[in-house]
C-alpha cells in the first residue's frame, strides 16, 4: 500500500529501520525532509470551523472540537481511505443545560469506543478550572454529563491515562488524589496519590509497557531539593514511588520570558518503540530545552540531546511515527511564537519544514494525533486550519499487530471477535501531557473489498486490554458495517497508524 496525502504509506522496514536508529548522530539536517511533508485538505474539504482537539474514534471516524464552543464534528475518510479527502459532519453538541465550553481538558477514548472529556482551564472563556465533563457515545450519536469525583470542585487541565485494565484515570490538580472512572456506571472512586511527592498540576502521565505510570514532578518539595525527580504509579497499590533523577531539569522554573510568567510548564513524555520514554524539558529563555531518556527496561534515566537552537517544549506536543520516530513541536520559550517541528530520530535531530499557511503560533495551540492512516493530524487551536504529516515511509516491524484469530466469514450488519498481540500497539502514540490527551493505544479494523479496493472501517469496541506490552495477546470486537460491499476482502488491525499483515476474509 502505497497511498499517501493522509492516506496509506506503509511498508517493513524492521531490524535495518531500528539499526538505523541506533547509529544516528546528534546534528540538524535537512536530509529526511525531502522524503516528508504535511499536506493540507483537499480543495473544498477544510474545516468549516476553528478546530480544537481531534480523537480517533475507533470506527475510522476523527472527532473534532470546534474550539470555543460546545459543538464537535467528524471527518470520514473517503473510500480510498483518505482523511484530506473526506466528509466532515457536525455530529451531537455537549447538553445544552451544562453550558460547557472547555478549552485545556482532559480526554480519551475508553475501551467501549466511547469518547470521556474532563474539565477545562476555561469555560466559556472564563478562567475557571471547571470541574464539568461529559461522555460521548458513537453510536448513538449523545453526550451525557458526568458528575466530577465527590469533594473536587476543580478538574481543570488535569492529566489522564486510560489504565491496561481499561479504567479511565485522572489527577486533582489541587494535590495528589487521582480519580477512577466506572465507566458504566458513571461514578468516580477517588484515591489518595499516597506517596506522590508534589501536586499533580502541570504533570504528564506516560504508560509504559508493565503498565505502570511515569510523571516528572513539576514543583520542588523538602525531600527533592534538585528539581529533577520522577515517579512512577502502580495501579496494583495505587501508590506512587521515586523512579529516580532525571539528570537534567526538565520543568521550567525560570522567570517567564516574552511577558510569560514563571510557568511550571513541562514537554511531553513519549514512548518511544525501542522501550525508552522521550522526555522533552520546557526549562529554556534563550537557553536550549533539555531532554531525558528513561529506560523501561532499567528503569534508569539518562541525559537526551539539547532541542536544537534555542528552541524548548512547554505545554507542547509530540508523536511517536510508525517509523520509530518522534515528531516534535517546539518553540523558543513557554508562549513564544514561532513554532519549528522537527523529527527525532533515536539520537537526533532532522529539521522539519513548517506546514504551509501556519499562521504565527507556539506550542500552546497546537495538538497532534496518530490517524488510523499513518499519518499525523496537525489542528491549530482556534483556528481553521489542519495538516496531515506524512512521515517516511516505513514501519518499524517489531510495533506490527499480529492478528491470530479471525472468522474467514462475517455478514454485514454483525459482531465479531479477532484475536492477536500487541493489538494496542506499543506505545500511546501522540502526546501533550496535562491540557490535551490524544492516545491511540486501540485496535482499529479495516476491510478492504478485493474487487473496488474501497475500504471501509469496522468499529471496534470490547477491549480485553489496553495494555502496550511488546507481545502481550488480546482481543477486541468488531461491527462490520451494515453498508459495506461483500465479496472477498482483507482485513488489517490498526493501532498507532502501523497495520497488520492483510488477512483474506469474506463478507456476506
Amino acid at each position: 500500500m502505497q497511498q499517501v496525502n493522509g492516506g496509506f504509506a506503509q511498508k517493513k522496514v524492521g531490524a535495518i529501520q531500528r539499526i538505523g536508529m541506533a547509529l544516528g548522530v546528534v546534528l540538524v539536517c535537512c536530509g529526511l525532509a525531502s522524503s516528508q511533508t504535511w499536506v493540507t485538505m483537499n480543495t473544498g474539504k477544510a474545516p468549516p470551523f476553528n478546530v480544537g482537539v481531534a480523537l480517533q474514534l475507533t470506527d475510522g471516524r476523527i472527532l473534532v472540537q470546534e474550539n470555543g464552543t460546545s459543538n464537535w464534528w467528524t471527518l470520514t475518510a473517503d473510500k480510498s481511505g483518505l482523511y484530506r479527502n473526506g466528509t466532515w459532519k457536525k455530529v451531537a453538541s455537549f447538553p445544552a443545560a451544562m453550558n460547557y465550553v472547555p478549552l485545556y481538558f482532559t480526554s480519551a477514548v475508553l475501551p467501549d469506543g466511547r469518547v470521556i472529556v474532563e474539565g477545562g482551564e476555561y469555560n466559556n472563556g472564563v478562567q475557571d478550572w471547571t470541574n464539568k465533563g461529559a461522555i460521548y457515545d458513537p453510536v448513538k450519536n449523545t453526550w451525557t454529563e458526568v458528575k466530577p469525583p465527590s469533594g473536587w470542585t476543580q478538574i481543570g487541565d488535569a492529566q489522564s491515562v486510560v489504565l491496561p485494565n481499561g479504567t479511565f484515570m485522572m489527577a486533582n490538580i489541587n494535590n495528589g488524589e487521582t480519580a477512577l472512572l466506572n465507566a458504566k456506571t458513571l461514578t468516580w472512586t477517588v484515591t489518595p496519590g499516597t506517596g506522590k511527592n508534589d501536586v499533580n498540576d502541570e504533570e504528564g502521565w506516560t504508560l509504559l509497557p508493565d503498565g505502570k505510570v511515569l510523571t516528572v514532578d513539576t514543583y520542588v518539595f523538602l525531600n527533592d531539593p534538585s528539581g529533577m525527580n520522577s515517579e512512577i504509579y502502580d495501579p496494583s497499590t495505587q501508590a506512587w514511588t521515586s523512579a529516580g533523577s532525571t539528570k537534567a531539569q526538565l520543568w521550567d522554573s525560570r522567570a517567564g520570558c516574552g511577558g510569560k510568567n514563571p510557568s511550571n510548564e513541562i514537554g511531553p513524555g513519549v514512548l518511544m518503540l525501542d522501550g525508552r520514554v522521550f522526555y522533552l524539558g520546557a526549562n529554556t529563555c534563550g537557553v536550549a530545552g533539555h531532554t531525558a531518556f528513561y529506560d523501561t527496561t532499567t528503569g534508569t534515566w539518562s541525559k537526551g540531546p539539547n532541542i536544537p537552537g534555542v528552541n524548548d517544549v512547554a505545554d507542547g506536543p509530540a508523536a511517536v511515527l510508525p517509523n520509530g520516530h518522534v515528531l516534535v513541536d517546539t518553540n523558543p520559550g513557554y508562549g513564544i511564537s514561532p513554532s519549528t517541528f522537527y523529527s527525532f530520530n533515536g539520537s537526533g535531530w532532522n529539521t522539519i519544514p513548517q506546514p504551509t499557511g501556519l499562521t504565527s503560533s507556539n506550542t500552546e495551540g497546537h495538538r497532534l494525533l496518530m490517524t488510523a492512516a499513518g499519518t499525523v493530524l496537525f489542528t491549530h487551536v482556534g483556528n481553521p486550519e489542519m495538516w496531515f504529516f506524512v512521515p517516511v515511509a516505513g514501519f518499524d516491524s517489531a510495533a506490527q499487530p499480529v492478528i491470530t484469530s479471525l472468522p474467514s466469514t462475517v455478514t454485514r450488519g454483525k459482531t465479531y471477535t479477532v484475536g492477536g498481540t500487541q493489538l494496542n500497539g506499543i506505545t500511546q502514540g501522540a502526546m501533550f501531557g496535562d491540557d490535551a490527551q490524544s492516545a491511540t493505544n486501540y485496535p482499529l479494523v479495516l476491510i478492504t473489498n478485493n474487487s473496488t479496493g474501497h475500504k471501509f472501517y469496522a468499529r471496534t469496541h470490547g477491549f480485553s486490554t489496553m495494555s502496550i506490552a511488546p507481545g502481550k495477546a488480546s482481543t477486541a470486537k468488531f461491527d462490520v458495517p451494515a453498508g459495506m460491499e461483500t465479496g472477498g476482502s482483507t482485513l488489517q488491525v490498526i493501532a498507532n497508524g502501523i497495520a497488520s499483515a492483510a488477512l483474506a476474509i469474506t463478507v456476506n
